[in-house]
């Protein structure tokens, strides 16, 4: 392992387990114990004596926004602390799966586990009536059920011609089908009010106890610690999944591994978001991480911030407005999240992206005219090399209609080069023309020797014709690095040895 994985992986260990260490007495329970039910309920400030039927949005006061923020109210502490740890693992094994091109397996397991849950209460009805809505047992039937529809989705992949977006959307139809199909009949029962089950459906956060935040807590850290523990092995699945098996590697049992982490953390966010929603959990906070790096490392820890920001930014706008449900909030605001890192991401956001294109166009136009006006003076020099009084290239004079006569430019677009060139300090006007600065005759030998050694190189080495050289060379020498260069310069020396300029191995015609 090299000294930059363990450091790594030291980093994760020590970083992600301090963000859960959160001081128990800031969530220690007040002396009542009844408030352990939905934000609406345990805030109610500025809203006593409203009509139920009053569905208007009302803007909270000075007094509720430093209780919500402050943590003042023990329900809000709860709900926050456990949407914070949820969205912590969440984004920390949804990272993995991004990587894997595997994102949507969180929504096969939580669509699997609708007939898990409702087998589980069928079961506990039947042997103790009245009791069909057991969380234990809910949760443990849910939990048999996702791994049930993972390892299907695994078989039918490994052991079919079916692909494996084919074998996701399979299980997820056929398991959700058997689900919507037992609530049918759960619905049927005289004890089976279906009511008590649809929190796993659509998720009720604001409804999280101590124990819920406690066991999302434990499937958190369960998270953390394995991904920390297993961190190369599994971006070593991520990345060349048969590069690790063709050396021995148990890419089975670290692919059924990381899919239990999944189920894990689905699972455990059933009851806080719901099985509709789970799904953007373990997707929006990894797929907004990849627009600001391309390191596995930093990707995760960026989306496990992300995914704890959103919790607590959709549980605070919950607290603060009781009418809005806690899942939906957290979801959109991974959302802005997303939409953020979309347009600004240091790596792959657009709008970088845009600027260095723009960046790029502006330097390979900087290029072609340099090298265009290198190729129009250089039958102008002299065979012996430059005094040191300066370049003679730059005291050659040249017209802008020479130079369109020797490029298939427009003339607006050759303006706009020289214009941009004289800002740059590259080309300066004189009475007959213009003339290269000193830097620009500089820089116009280096461009034209780089693209002359990529073309030496391109007809001894690829056996492209010197007729088509020049094009094909075009579309590589503005990202020559200067080692590459040193390695053309030496691959060509043998062929024109002590010639700082290599000759053109095609002639350079009016027009080219």
């Amino acid at each position: 392992m090299s000294r930059s994985l363990c450091g790594r992986r030291r980093w994760l260990t020590l970083a992600l387990p301090l963000v859960l260490a959160i001081p128990s007495g800031l969530f220690a329970a007040p002396p009542p114990p009844a408030d352990d039910h939905s934000i609406a309920a345990r805030v109610t400030t500025g809203t006593s004596g409203t009509s139920l039927s009053d569905n208007r949005i009302r803007w909270p006061g000075w007094e509720k926004i430093s209780d919500t923020l402050l943590l003042r109210q023990y329900n809000t502490r709860i709900v926050l602390l456990g949407a914070i740890l949820l969205g912590i693992g969440a984004g920390t094994v949804g990272t993995f799966m991004l990587l894997r091109k595997r994102s949507l397996v969180g929504d096969v397991v939580s669509h699997a586990s609708l007939p898990g849950i409702a087998i589980a209460f069928l079961a506990v009805e039947l042997a103790y009536p009245g009791n069909g809505r057991s969380l234990p047992a809910l949760l443990l039937g849910a939990l048999l059920a996702g791994l049930l529809g993972v390892l299907c989705t695994i078989g039918i992949r490994r052991f079919s011609r079916i692909k494996e977006d084919t074998a996701l959307a399979i299980v997820l139809s056929v398991f959700f089908g058997v689900g919507i199909a037992l609530f049918t009949i759960i619905q049927k029962l005289p004890t089976g009010q279906v009511a008590g089950l649809q929190q796993f459906i659509y998720g009720q956060t604001a409804s999280m106890t101590s124990a819920d935040v406690s066991l999302i807590g434990l499937a958190s850290l369960l998270v953390i610690a394995v991904s920390t523990a297993l961190f190369k092995e599994f971006g070593l699945l991520c990345f060349d999944e048969e590069f690790g098996r063709s050396h021995g590697w148990p890419t089975l049992w670290l692919d059924l591994a990381l899919m239990a982490l999944v189920v894990c953390i689905a699972i455990t966010g059933l009851q806080s978001v719901g099985l509709l929603l789970v799904v953007a959990m373990l997707i929006i906070p990894p797929a907004a991480a990849r627009f600001w790096t391309d390191r596995l490392g930093s990707m995760t820890i960026i989306a496990a911030v992300l995914g704890g920001l959103s919790a607590w930014l959709g549980g605070v706008a919950s607290a603060l407005f009781a009418r809005f449900s806690a899942g939906a909030v957290i979801v959109l605001a991974g959302t802005v999240f997303f939409l953020v890192s979309l347009a600004f991401g240091t790596r792959r956001g657009l709008l970088p992206r845009m600027r260095r294109q723009w960046s790029n166009n502006r330097r390979i136009g900087r290029h072609d005219l340099l090298r265009a006006v290198y190729e129009m003076l250089e039958p102008h020099l002299d065979s012996a090399p430059p005094d040191a009084s300066g370049d003679p290239l730059g005291d050659i004079p040249f017209t802008r209609d020479q130079v369109l006569s020797r490029r298939s430019w427009s003339a607006t677009r050759l303006s706009r080069l020289m214009d941009r060139g004289t800002r740059d300090g590259l080309l300066t006007a004189v009475t007959s023309g213009w003339k290269l600065t000193a830097s620009g005759a500089q820089e116009a030998r280096l461009v034209a020797r780089n693209h002359r050694l990529w073309e030496t190189y391109l007809i001894l080495h690829a056996d492209i014709a010197p007729n088509h050289v020049d094009r094909d060379a075009d579309l590589i020498e503005h990202v020559l690095e200067p080692d590459l260069v040193s390695q053309l310069l030496e691959t060509v020396s043998a062929r024109y040895p002590q010639m700082d300029m290599p000759p053109s191995p095609h002639p350079l015609e009016p027009g080219h």
